[in-house]
């Protein structure tokens, strides 16, 4: 039988931190790592049967690394605190546990809620991630807007979708994109690429018609538009501020 422990990063989650550990009961061992939350997310956290750890905050990758050392076990399911695993998920890992894994690593759909409804198309969907790895065949990579996960070695897929909660409201969603273009921005000054007009100009609008029409954004209804606009904002501002 195979264990899991399940590591989640935290900063001020105090409304989608219980939700998400509540999600986790197929996991073994439950370890939260907060960077100095100034709400209730220890406390909830704690309440919740999770192990609380304090890091000061070092980048995605760092914390998540760190959260894989702090494990009892060797297979680690990292989550983040707006998911939650679907039933059908949880019984997929459930059911895993119980085999004799052939890999290094699993990965699953994510499938996201956005202003009230799940979005099955505009690039969102199956979104596939590898969430469940084992510690010494995989590595958090990238710091400063998405990191992700090397592996070394096969990586198998489960049935069942990670549910994703990314966003609150309309104005998370704008506040998110003003933090994160100016990460990205920092992210390529820093790998010496240089401002191109062409991007600024016409990279937003290719962003919001592959959307729409490739990724089958508008069978999404007016949400579909309103993720492309924000894709291509998204765009536009992080070409913009490479130039600053």
């Amino acid at each position: 039988m195979q264990r899991i422990t399940a590591t989640i990063i935290t900063y001020n989650e105090e409304d989608r931190i219980a939700k998400a550990i509540a999600s986790l009961s197929c996991c073994d061992e439950i370890v939260v790592i907060d960077s100095g939350s100034t709400d209730r997310t220890c406390e909830i956290a704690s309440i919740c049967g999770a192990r609380v750890l304090l890091r000061q905050w070092d980048g995605y990758s760092n914390q998540k690394n760190y959260a894989a050392k702090q494990a009892t076990y060797d297979w680690i399911l990292s989550i983040d605190a707006d998911e939650q695993l679907s039933g059908e998920l949880a019984a997929a890992l459930t059911a895993w546990k119980a085999t004799a894994p052939s890999s290094s690593a699993v990965s699953m759909a994510r499938r996201a809620s956005y202003l009230g409804a799940w979005i099955n198309h505009s690039g969102w969907y199956p979104d596939r991630k590898i969430r469940l790895y084992h510690r010494d065949r995989a590595l958090w990579k990238g710091d400063f807007v998405h990191e992700s996960l090397q592996v070394a070695g096969a990586v198998q897929t489960l049935p069942g979708d990670l549910l994703h909660f990314p966003y609150r409201s309309w104005t998370d969603h704008a506040h998110r994109v003003d933090r994160y273009t100016k990460l990205a921005a920092d992210a390529a000054r820093s790998n010496g690429r240089r401002f191109n007009p062409l991007k600024l100009v016409i990279g937003p609008v290719l962003f919001f018609f592959k959307t729409l029409f490739f990724q089958a954004g508008l069978l999404d209804g007016w949400r579909g538009v309103a993720i492309a606009y924000m894709g291509a904002r998204y765009v536009f501002l992080r070409e913009f501020r490479i130039l600053r």
